[in-house]
């Protein structure tokens, strides 16, 4: 098979979606592998580093685009990409169709074959999701104590205090791994922590992983309002998988929330759990809302390529290589849980929670894989 591996073109994301150790492995399963010129610069891969592996550098996407059978990329095709898309072309890649009603529309109107690694499930969890989830948790925290410094619109306080000062209050919203590793670096900073989530068995197991030092909550509009308004910094961090999501944190909250105060909203992929929030770039990151100060970049990793690089491809190559040995149709017959990863085929969308968000028919994977 033929995989081409364009240049991200997404502002600000310097992520790839192959690696030299990636190529290798596919070149030595006799696969033909195809990388953009420069794709992999950002996250310190040089056109030698590929080569070497056993592929081939293309000096333009629309090359690359139009010479693979599969399209394996970081980020949803951007407005651009769209032209290069053909029918029957498969791509992995994350979609987060529920949020890009345009996007979505145009993946269908090309006929491609669209895996989303948001998608895909595991025994224990989403396990395509997870690396970029704690990535992001974390950066939430780090960005957060940067924006709450008076100089970048905060109200001044430092996270972690000092003696005889009070720490700063952190509220999570939603207990999965980017909320639990959001927790976990607030506490590590010596921040006053308290996480809401809607499933008691998961606060019971951070609470016994934590102890007192970390506060759990039952997530209800009471709740949340309570924390909120208490917080210095807020992470919002909801997933429905494939679905939009909820607006848990309302306008008033965060109006009622201390001027200078910080909102970082993870969930903004999938249109964000803020009331309010829109996406924002690396180049201009944050916007006022309220006195407060709303992060919403929809590309955190991107911050931190080399790392994101290393660890979204970790978890995507076993999955990638069962697509280009097998091919997408028994690749997926195989693995029900690769099959979930599949949102759009043939013009037709083939995610429930997907087509729900877009108000959308669609065509169940069965029938899709019977077929």
């Amino acid at each position: 098979m033929i995989i081409g591996c364009p240049k991200e073109i997404k502002p600000s994301e310097s992520r790839v979606a192959l690696t030299p150790a990636g190529v290798r492995e596919l070149s030595k399963n006799g696969h033909t592998i195809l990388v953009e010129t420069a794709a992999g610069a950002a996250s310190g891969f040089t056109d030698t580093d590929y080569k070497t592996a056993g592929a081939t550098t293309i000096p333009t996407a629309a090359q690359v685009w139009a010479d693979a059978d599969l399209i394996v990329k970081v980020k949803e095709p951007q407005a651009s990409e769209w032209p290069h898309m053909r029918d029957g072309q498969v791509l992995f890649t994350y979609l987060h169709l529920a949020a890009d009603p345009d996007g979505a529309q145009a993946l269908m109107d090309r006929g491609v074959t669209g895996i989303a690694y948001e998608t895909v499930t595991s025994n224990n969890g989403l396990p395509l999701l997870a690396p970029m989830s704690e990535i992001a948790g974390r950066l939430a925290v780090q960005v957060g104590a940067f924006y709450l410094m008076k100089p970048f619109g905060g109200s001044g306080i430092l996270l972690g205090g000092v003696p005889g000062t009070p720490p700063a209050n952190v509220a999570i919203i939603g207990a999965g791994i980017a909320g639990e590793n959001a927790a976990r670096m607030a506490l590590g900073m010596g921040a006053n922590v308290t996480i809401v989530d809607i499933n008691i068995n998961r606060l019971r197991q951070l609470d016994s992983q934590y102890g007192p030092h970390l506060k759990t909550l039952m997530s209800n509009e009471y709740n949340v309002a309570d924390v909120v308004v208490a917080a210095d910094l807020v992470v919002g961090s909801v997933l429905i998988p494939g679905a939009a999501t909820p607006k848990l944190v309302t306008r008033p909250m965060i109006a009622a929330m201390r001027n200078g105060s910080v909102l970082v909203d993870i969930a903004i992929d999938q249109g964000g759990c803020f009331e309010g929030s829109r996406p924002t770039t690396h180049e201009d990151p944050v916007f006022d809302q309220d006195g407060k100060q709303m992060y919403c970049v929809a590309n955190m990793p991107g911050a931190v390529p080399r790392t994101s690089t290393v660890a979204l491809t970790n978890a995507t190559l076993p999955y990638l290589l069962r697509l280009a040995d097998l091919g997408w149709q028994e690749a997926l017959t195989r693995d029900p849980h690769l099959a979930r990863g599949l949102n759009v085929h043939a013009g037709s969308l083939t995610h429930p929670e997907a087509a729900e968000a877009l108000g959308r028919d669609y065509v169940p994977v069965d029938t899709i894989l019977a077929g």
